[in-house]
């Protein structure tokens, strides 16, 4: 049995480029699906957050039963301080989305320096959606993306577009991973669509959340 850790958002909130804050946190999907593949594969969950916050889940997320789901789930309630984490205490680490990334760490320092550490080690590493944006503050020595030049995927300019927020964005995510030289691999709107580059496996949005756990057990054998 191996222990998996969770990294979420602690954010409730994405602010706009209006300085709205939309309200959001992580997508329950993509929390969900992976979590009840890890377990019932015999594996171990802890989930952190920026300075161990009880991390909110996006309301526009609670479908089919999630909310109660959720709600069954011990870790989300007593998460670790991300600041606390030892890498060598886990096997995999997976990052699930929700706008919520875009607010937090998408600049947050220990967040990444534990993805540049991961990619290094050679453990699975999952990300999806929005939870690519935690890429972006991952850096070097020298001070470049150590994911530059992976192959990867998370949610596109077009996804973002029809939802409906790309021109209320400050930014999209798409953009800010190509800029730092990864390889993105953009698959149709909507559609479940995983990219394994080395031991880098990202899913492209929520229905991705489910075959990209697939691909991280089979990583760990």
């Amino acid at each position: 049995m191996a222990t998996i850790l969770f990294v979420l958002t602690g954010a409730d909130h994405w602010t706009l480029a209006d300085g709205t804050r939309h309200p959001t946190g992580f997508w329950a999907e993509e929390f969900l699906a992976p979590h009840r593949a890890f377990t019932e594969a015999g594996h171990r969950v802890e989930v952190a957050t920026p300075g161990g916050v009880v991390p909110t889940v996006d309301r526009a997320s609670l479908e089919d039963g999630a909310e109660e789901r959720l709600a069954a789930v011990p870790e989300l309630r007593a998460p670790r301080d991300l600041k606390e984490v030892d890498l060598d205490d886990y096997a995999a680490v997976f990052y699930p989305g929700g706008h919520g990334p875009m607010e937090d760490l998408a600049t947050d320092r220990s967040s990444g320096e534990l993805l540049a550490r991961a990619l290094a080690s050679g453990r699975p590493l999952g990300v999806v959606c929005h939870g690519p944006a935690a890429l972006l503050a991952a850096q070097d020595a020298d001070g470049a993306s150590p994911f530059a030049g992976y192959r990867l995927t998370a949610f596109t300019n077009a996804e973002e577009e029809q939802a409906g927020f790309a021109g209320k964005a400050r930014w999209l995510l798409q953009d800010r991973l190509e800029e730092i030289g990864v390889d993105f691999q953009a698959g149709a709107p909507w559609e479940p669509h995983v990219v394994s580059d080395r031991n880098l496996h990202t899913g492209q949005n929520p229905g991705s959340s489910a075959p990209l756990a697939a691909e991280i057990l089979k990583a760990l054998g």
